[in-house]
């Protein structure tokens, strides 16, 4: 498709899907999707598909060393991705998502000490796009969120953790730190950009919010944006935090 008429049809208010600007496509989130991970969950938006996976482990109370994230982006999700260490794309992901769950202080860190001062439940979550049709971010961060949500603590025995079973307790987020990505193209202002549209954006920026205060900001592209863009995509944001919230409840 000619971006040109991509640009032309934003210039009147419209896009190619039909959508309104400020419109996410259709969002769906599933639950234990992997047997093997403490908390696992899928979303869906669109024709963008992520699965997040949750595990726990022991370690020293290092506080930079409490949440990991990491994502890998493999060529079946989309052609432009190369098997291989993490690119670029790959480890912003991951740092968009760790920002937000982290600034937002959603998770009790008391409630992962294990032995005040030696031990702690160390918390991973793997981010494994299936489908790239543009807007990975905040399929990601749903999906995160719900996996999060979802885990529970294994056992321990003899001091040793007994991953194949769980016990009843969890991470209980005291928040949900929701990311909404705003997307620049030619000084028209949108959300949830399909593959098609993400050829044009000149810019973007990731806003979390939880309970209606700001998080994490995250910049993205090469254009500039003005105090009055990122003011209204900051607003945007805000009105979409209920909205999104609620596909995790």
């Amino acid at each position: 498709m000619n971006n040109d008429y991509i640009r032309s049809l934003l210039e009147k208010g419209k896009r190619i899907d039909g959508r309104k600007l400020d419109e996410f496509r259709k969002i769906i989130i599933e639950t234990n999707i992997s047997k093997n991970a403490a908390g696992s969950a899928r979303c869906k938006i669109g024709s963008t598909e992520v699965i997040v996976g949750v595990k726990f482990d022991m370690g020293e109370p290092y506080p930079d060393r409490t949440i990991i994230v990491t994502a890998e982006l493999i060529p079946v999700a989309s052609p432009d991705f190369e098997l291989g260490p993490p690119g670029s794309k790959a480890t912003e992901l991951a740092r968009i998502v760790d920002r937000g769950i982290r600034e937002s202080k959603c998770i009790d860190f008391k409630k992962l000490c294990i032995k005040e001062g030696e031990k702690i439940w160390m918390v991973f979550i793997d981010i494994y796009p299936l489908n790239d049709d543009g807007n990975l971010v905040d399929a990601s961060v749903l999906a995160s969120l719900k996996a999060l949500s979802e885990a529970k603590f294994p056992k321990i025995v003899d001091g040793r953790i007994d991953h194949e079973n769980k016990t009843n307790n969890g991470l209980k987020l005291n928040k949900f730190p929701i990311t909404t990505t705003m997307y620049k193209i030619n000084g028209n202002i949108l959300v949830d950009v399909n593959n098609k549209e993400e050829q044009v954006v000149d810019a973007r920026l990731s806003v979390s919010i939880a309970d209606g205060n700001i998080h994490a900001l995250q910049k993205g592209g090469n254009a500039s944006l003005s105090v009055e863009e990122i003011t209204k995509m900051i607003d945007i944001a805000i009105k979409k935090e209920k909205e999104l919230a609620s596909f995790l409840k």
